[in-house]
C-alpha cells in the first residue's frame, strides 16, 4: 500500500487492517516462538480469542526485561538465516536489547522514516545530514535508510566530531538535520562560540529525538537555527526511529498505525486507559519479521490524540512525551518529570538550556536541587542579580512542580555536553554508604 494512502485511510478500514494483521501476528508468534506460546498459555488466551482490536487487553505485555533474559535469538520469529542486519542497545544497565531484522523489516523501516522526514518537507533535492550513531544503535541507519527513501542525498556523518559537523554543514550545503535535541542546543553554542554565522548555513528542518524534549527547547532551538523542529519517535524494541512523528502542525505526533498498534495503560495496574487519558504507551509490532513483540511496554507517558489532525492524516497522534516512569522522580510524594523543570528554566531569561537534577536524601526528606547555566551577560552581572534570578526561578518552580526545589546557577560551561542522550538526573538517593 503506498505511503500517502496508508497515512490516509477511513478509520474503520484502518481498523480493520490493524485486526488483521495483530490477529497474524499473534499467530505467528504462537506458532514459532515458545517464549510467547507460554506466556499467551499462562494468560489462557490464543489467536483465535482476538475477535476485536479490545481483546488484545486478552495478550501478556513484554517488558525489556523479557528481551533481556531471551537474550540473544529467544525471540526471532524467522529462521536466523532470513535475517540481514541487526541492532542493539547499548546493554548499559544489563545485557542488550536485540533487534533483528529480514530485508521485509528493513524495507518497513525505510518506508516509515521517509513518512518522517516527508513529514517535514525533506525531499530528493534535500541534504540529509545525519548525527546520530551509528553502528549498533538504531538511530543513524533508520534516518539512513528513510532520506534514501526519499531520493535524498545523506552524509552520514555519525554522531560526535562537533567542529567537522559544522564544517561539514557550511561546506555541502545541509539543508536537513538529524540528531538529539541537546545536540542541536550545543551545534548552535558552538557555532557562535567559533565563528560561525547564519549565512554560512542552509539547513531549513531538523528532526529530533532519543530523548525527551520540551516546548520550550524547541523554541530554543528553532531560534537558533532559523528552522522547523520536528519531534520523531521510535525505540530499539519495536524497530528504531520510525514509530511516529510530527507533521507540519507540530501538534502531537502521527504514529503510523498500519505498522504499529498502541495502548496507554496504567503505569502501576496495566489497566488499559481511554483516549485521552495520560499514562505508559504501549506497543504492538504488526508487520515486524525478526523479532515483533506484544504488547511492548515502552515506559514513555503520553496520552492519545484522536481529534483529526489538520493535515488529513487519519492515524491517532501521541502528545509529546512528558517523560518516562523510569526517569520519573518522586520526591517528596510528588511525581516529577525532568521536563517539566525544562519548561521552567527555557522560558527564563539569563540562562540557557543546560541543566542538571541533583537528588539528595537528608535524614528522611528528599531534596531537589536544579543546576542551570546562567548566560554570559548574567554571568557577568553582581551576587545580588543572581541571587534574585534564584529565587524568582524557584518560585517559577514550585508553582510548576508543587514542591520546592533549590535553584542554583552555575557558570557558563560547567555543566558536561553531550553529543548524544543528555545526562539529566544525578540521584545520590541510590547511593548507600555501609559503615
Amino acid at each position: 500500500m503506498r505511503s500517502r494512502e496508508a497515512q490516509t485511510l477511513p478509520t474503520d478500514r484502518l481498523r480493520a487492517m490493524q485486526l488483521d494483521r495483530l490477529r497474524a501476528q499473534a499467530r505467528r508468534l504462537f506458532e514459532r516462538v515458545p517464549f510467547y506460546r507460554a506466556r499467551m498459555e499462562d494468560c489462557n488466551v490464543t489467536p483465535d480469542d482476538l475477535r476485536t482490536l479490545a481483546d488484545i487487553a486478552r495478550l501478556p505485555f513484554t517488558s525489556k526485561g523479557d528481551l533481556r533474559e531471551t537474550f540473544p535469538w529467544g525471540l526471532l520469529a524467522v529462521d536466523r538465516g532470513e535475517i540481514v542486519e541487526t541492532h542493539m542497545s547499548s546493554g548499559t544497565t544489563g545485557k542488550p536489547v536485540v533487534d533483528a531484522y529480514t530485508r521485509g523489516d528493513l524495507s518497513v523501516w525505510g518506508e516509515v522514516m521517509a513518512r518522517t522526514l516527508d513529514m517535514g518537507g525533506v525531499g530528493a533535492d534535500d541534504i540529509v545530514q545525519v548525527a546520530y550513531g551509528y553502528g549498533l544503535f538504531t538511530g543513524g541507519f533508520g534516518a539512513h535508510y528513510g532520506a534514501e527513501g526519499l531520493g535524498a542525498m545523506v552524509i552520514p556523518i555519525s554522531s560526535g566530531n562537533t567542529h567537522r559537523q559544522l564544517q561539514t554543514m557550511a561546506d555541502f550545503g545541509t539543508t536537513a538535520l538529524c540528531c538529539t535535541p541537546s545536540y542541536a542546543l550545543y551545534l548552535a553554542e558552538y557555532a557562535r562560540e567559533h565563528g560561525f554565522t547564519a549565512s554560512d548555513f542552509k539547513i531549513k528542518c531538523g528532526f529530533f529525538g532519543a530523548e525527551p524534549w520540551s516546548d520550550a527547547m524547541r523554541t530554543q532551538i528553532e531560534d537558533a537555527w532559523g528552522i522547523r523542529a520536528y519531534d520523531i519517535y521510535g525505540l530499539t524494541e519495536l524497530i528504531g526511529p520510525g514509530v511516529g512523528s510530527e507533521c507540519a502542525e507540530q501538534d502531537g505526533l502521527h504514529l503510523y498505525e498500519d505498522h504499529f498498534y498502541p495502548e496507554i495503560v496504567d503505569p502501576e495496574t496495566g489497566v488499559p486507559l481511554p483516549d485521552g487519558e495520560k499514562g505508559e504507551l504501549v506497543l504492538t509490532a504488526l508487520t515486524r519479521e525478526g523479532t515483533p513483540v506484544l504488547r511492548y511496554r515502552t515506559r514513555d507517558v503520553t496520552h492519545l490524540m484522536t481529534e483529526p489532525c489538520p493535515c488529513g492524516r487519519t492515524s491517532r497522534r501521541i502528545h509529546r512525551l512528558m517523560g518516562r516512569t523510569d526517569d520519573m522522580l518522586i520526591i517528596r510524594g510528588v511525581n516529577i518529570f525532568p521536563c517539566q523543570v525544562e519548561e521552567v528554566l527555557l522560558r527564563t531569561r539569563g540562562v540557557v538550556g543546560q541543566y542538571q537534577l541533583v537528588v539528595d536524601r537528608e535524614r528522611t526528606m528528599d531534596s531537589l536541587e536544579v543546576r542551570v547555566e546562567m548566560d554570559a551577560a548574567m554571568f557577568s552581572d553582581d551576587v545580588g542579580d543572581v541571587m534574585a534570578l534564584e529565587r524568582r526561578i524557584e518560585a517559577e518552580l514550585k508553582g510548576q512542580l508543587g514542591i520546592q526545589a533549590t535553584c542554583v546557577l552555575v557558570n557558563p560551561k560547567s555543566i558536561e555536553r553531550s553529543e548524544g542522550k543528555a545526562k539529566r538526573i544525578i540521584d545520590r538517593r541510590e547511593v548507600t554508604t555501609h559503615v
